[in-house]
């Protein structure tokens, strides 16, 4: 009857077995795996560039670089494109510290706000803001404006600036909060002993630690708003020698046929 007994395992039989050779899988399929899917949109962004520069010609291209329509194009965006980020600096940096620093009652919806530039199609973006500007309070604005610059907002400069603040500003200030979350708060509270104000410890210590995040917000900022085109046609439209932003001149190019 003893002869189904199982004896319990003892200390020695479990560590026996934690040092019994295993068989280990092969990585080999892991690694197919990643390079294939990497692959597959590495392949497609080299194809786009490849097409691109099959389709087109040297003469082309130094013939669209002669046109002063394009030049102006070229000018503007990297104008435009340069004040929107200094301004989304700006803004980001005060609401990306405000949002990792402190803590208040509707955070969590501001933070939502935060967001709205962000998932709402560009068009809407650019909709709004001429509804705003022409129906909305943003007309005693823009008269006031007009009244101090001499320049107007809408189907103007300003406008190409300001629909390009209003998404780019968006993607800097969540790098620029999550910059500052990674920055030790503690650093600032030892400042704070040490007879530092608020504002000091911000300058004198989290701001020098941000300058990567600041970097990195400054390059996001600056690409989007290169890149930006549907609030710009909206809200600023596309002009000849006016409002004519490089997206803008691919798209009025394109609507006669001049693809190449």
């Amino acid at each position: 009857p003893c002869a189904n007994i199982e004896l319990p395992m003892t200390s020695t039989d479990s560590e026996a077995q934690e040092r019994a050779p295993h068989k280990v899988r092969s990585d080999i399929p892991f690694f197919v795996g990643l390079f294939l899917l990497s692959g597959v949109y590495l392949f497609l962004i080299v194809a786009m560039i490849l097409a691109n520069s099959a389709y087109t010609s040297v003469d082309i291209f130094a013939r669209t670089l002669a046109s002063p329509e394009i030049r102006y194009a070229i000018k503007l965006s990297l104008i435009t494109c340069s004040v929107t980020t200094i301004l989304s600096l700006w803004v980001a940096t005060a609401l990306g510290y405000c949002m990792s620093r402190f803590e208040f009652r509707g955070k969590s919806f501001l933070d939502s706000v935060l967001d709205i530039p962000i998932v709402l199609p560009p068009l809407v973006i650019g909709l709004s803001l001429l509804i705003l500007f022409r129906s909305g309070p943003g007309i005693w604005f823009e008269d006031y404006f007009v009244a101090i610059t001499g320049y107007r907002i809408t189907y103007a400069i300003p406008g190409v600036i300001l629909a390009q603040f209003m998404v780019a500003c968006a993607f800097a200030v969540r790098t620029m909060r999550a910059t500052f979350d990674e920055i030790p708060a503690r650093c600032e509270h030892v400042a704070l002993t040490l007879g530092c104000s608020r504002s000091q410890a911000f300058w004198s210590v989290s701001l020098p630690e941000a300058r990567r995040g600041l970097l990195v917000a400054a390059t996001l900022a600056w690409a989007r708003s290169l890149g930006e085109f549907g609030p710009i046609l909206i809200f600023a439209g596309a002009t000849r020698m006016k409002t004519e932003v490089m997206p803008t001149s691919v798209f009025l190019q394109m609507s006669i046929g001049d693809i190449e």
